[in-house]
């Protein structure tokens, strides 16, 4: 399936040899079926986030305090994700949301799908969201099947093929907390990141079934948020295997809704990432396990972790996720030492930004590192900051 032309616009390069994913083999849910993934060490991570145990490391950031403030973090996605248990569901991880009133009988009509648009971004952004973009479901990046945590059965995808276009929403995530990475601590970013992403995405397609549209929540389950959040004109591809945002860089959870509402959709934008990353290597040098690549984009490493025919910067899932379960919690090593991983409100950080869409950006990329950042700031001057 070679690339449409429009694929040019977001970076996209596929190859003859294209496949769509199937959700059994992310990495994650590999980690509860594949024998060469799960062991002692993956087992132990999952339990750090059920046992309120006093010590799961020696290190600072690994106390009792910061793996109930992570835990608590997740707390309100895991109401929602454990809720249909009973159904074998995992909700916003293997399932799309189902907590939804049914949409009213009469639909409110919209003078365009341009006004539609700006509504549903005004509503979005009301209810939490960091960026709102608009884009068409397109099947390539749908996943073939689902598959249960629990009982590893796949099933199909339940998003109907009615539901054409996309709600991609930015969630940004807390860059003081995760600039403990590594440690507990900073995965209460993470946990904050999808118990926000759930309330904003859960408000927002309730508010289409409101108004007589169907409509869909879902997080990481259903199909590949990055491609789609590309599309939606929210940022470009970078190398350590993240979007990178205007305003947020990496530092982001992303959401999705699918709903029969039409809207205008939003067009792909470039600011200078992918040119950057060319010569930047912060995330390379960073991660402590080799994960992200050095070299430029190309196709996947063999392994059933890595979808097929797509050209691109692709991290080694299987070192990453290895990383996570050694150290007792998610890691963003690579988000925290990104030089786009900045402070956007300042103006000198958004000098930054325009220098580096420039043919200057090794000038930018110098001062990122004369600068010193990304560095990493110790949990406990996190903790002694709030006393």
């Amino acid at each position: 399936m070679p690339s449409p032309p429009e694929d040019a616009l977001c970076g996209f390069e596929l190859t003859a040899d294209f496949e769509r994913f199937a959700q059994r083999n992310d990495i994650y849910r590999r980690s509860f079926w594949d024998p060469t993934i799960r062991n002692a060490r993956t087992e132990r991570f999952y339990r750090t986030y059920r046992e309120p145990l006093a010590n799961w490391r020696k290190a600072d950031g690994f106390a009792q305090r910061d793996y109930a403030l992570r835990n608590a973090a997740w707390h309100v996605s895991d109401l929602f994700t454990e809720a249909r248990r009973d159904q074998d569901r995992r909700e916003g991880f293997s399932d799309p949301y189902t907590q939804q009133l049914p949409p009213a009988a009469e639909r409110l009509r919209f003078e365009s799908p341009e006004a539609a648009a700006r509504e549903i971004r005004r509503v979005a952004m009301a209810f939490g969201a960091g960026d709102v973009g608009f884009t068409a479901r397109d099947e390539r990046w749908m996943y073939t099947a689902k598959m249960s945590d629990m009982s590893g059965i796949e099933r199909p995808v339940d998003i109907p093929d009615t539901l054409t276009h996309v709600i991609v929403v930015v969630m940004p995530m807390d860059r003081a907390l995760l600039s403990t990475v590594p440690s507990a601590l900073s995965g209460t970013a993470t946990g904050l990141g999808y118990s926000h992403d759930a309330m904003t995405l859960l408000s927002v397609t309730q508010y289409l079934r409101n108004l007589g549209y169907d409509a869909i929540a879902s997080a990481n389950d259903s199909a590949l948020a990055v491609p789609l959040a590309i599309q939606a004109g929210l940022g470009e591809y970078g190398r350590l295997g993240l979007l990178i945002h205007p305003r947020f860089g990496p530092r982001l959870r992303l959401g999705k809704i699918f709903t029969d509402l039409p809207l205008a959709h939003d067009a792909p934008r470039a600011f200078g990432v992918r040119q950057f990353c060319d010569i930047c290597r912060a995330c390379v040098e960073g991660c402590p396990v080799k994960a992200v690549p050095d070299g430029p984009p190309g196709p996947p490493p063999p392994g059933p972790s890595y979808i097929k025919g797509v050209i691109k910067w692709t991290v080694d899932a299987e070192r990453c996720f290895g990383y996570w379960a050694q150290m007792n919690s998610d890691c963003a090593i690579c988000v925290r030492v990104c030089p786009y991983n900045r402070d956007y409100d300042r103006w000198h950080a958004r000098l930054w930004r325009r220098l580096a869409a420039t043919r200057l950006r090794r000038v930018a990329l110098w001062l990122d590192r004369w600068l010193g950042h990304g560095a990493r700031l110790t949990p406990a001057r996190w903790w002694q900051a709030w006393r």
